[in-house]
C-alpha cells in the first residue's frame, strides 16, 4: 500500500518525461512500481535535463563579456578539457577530451569560457563531428581570431556496449579554421602541443 502512495507522489511531482519513462519501463518488461524503479523516471528526467542543458545556453551567455584587449598574437591552447555527451543515434554516452587553440587578433577570451563553450555543445544530443565543428565556430564568432583549431578524442558507448562491441576503440575528429587550415607549420605546432605528432 505504501508503494502505491509513493508512486502517486512521484507521478504527481514528476514531469511529462517521467510519466513516459514509466511506459518505456513497462514496454521493456519491467515493473515501474517495484522498489528499485519507483523514483527512476523522475531521476532520469532530472539527469536528461542536465545532460541536455546546452540547448538552454547561448554563446553570449557563456562569454558574458569576458573578452579582453591584449597585445598577444601567439597561440592560446587549452588542453584536455573533459566532456560527456549523448549520441543522438542511440542516446548512449560518448566522452573524452577536447583540445582548443586559437590565434588572437585583437582580443583574448577568458580561459574558463573555453571549457564552458565545450560543455554548452556537449550537453546536447550530438555526433562527435558536429560537436568539434560547433566549438571551433563558436570560438571564431566570439573572438574573431586569425585561426582556431579543435581536436576531439572520444570513446562511444554505442560502439563499446552494443553493435561492434569494441571496448578499446577511440575516435578523433578535428576542425581547423583560418591560419590552422592554411598554414601547415601552425597546424603542426598545435598537433605537437597536444601530442598528436
Amino acid at each position: 500500500m505504501k508503494a502505491k502512495s509513493n508512486v502517486k507522489m512521484i507521478s504527481a511531482s514528476g514531469g511529462e518525461i517521467a510519466s513516459r519513462v514509466q511506459d518505456v519501463l513497462r514496454l521493456l518488461g519491467e515493473d515501474p512500481h517495484r522498489e528499485g524503479l519507483l523514483a527512476t523516471p523522475r531521476r532520469w528526467e532530472h539527469a536528461m535535463q542536465f545532460l541536455t542543458s546546452g540547448y538552454k545556453t547561448s554563446l553570449p551567455e557563456v562569454v558574458n563579456g569576458a573578452l579582453f584587449s591584449v597585445k598577444f598574437d601567439e597561440m592560446v591552447l587549452v588542453k584536455n578539457i573533459e566532456f560527456y555527451s549523448l549520441c543522438e543515434h542511440h542516446l548512449l554516452p560518448f566522452f573524452g577530451k577536447v583540445h582548443v587553440a586559437y590565434l588572437p587578433k585583437d582580443k583574448v577570451i577568458g580561459l574558463s569560457k573555453i571549457p564552458r563553450l565545450v560543455d554548452m555543445f556537449a550537453r546536447r544530443l550530438q555526433v562527435q563531428e558536429r560537436l568539434t565543428q560547433q566549438i571551433a565556430e563558436a570560438i571564431t564568432e566570439a573572438v574573431s581570431p586569425r585561426g582556431v583549431a579543435v581536436l576531439c578524442e572520444a570513446q562511444h558507448f554505442c560502439m563499446m556496449m552494443r553493435g561492434v562491441e569494441k571496448q578499446h576503440s577511440g575516435t578523433v575528429t578535428s576542425a581547423m579554421l583560418g591560419s590552422f587550415r592554411k598554414n601547415k607549420a601552425t597546424r603542426d605546432e598545435f598537433l605537437s602541443l597536444v601530442g598528436r605528432t
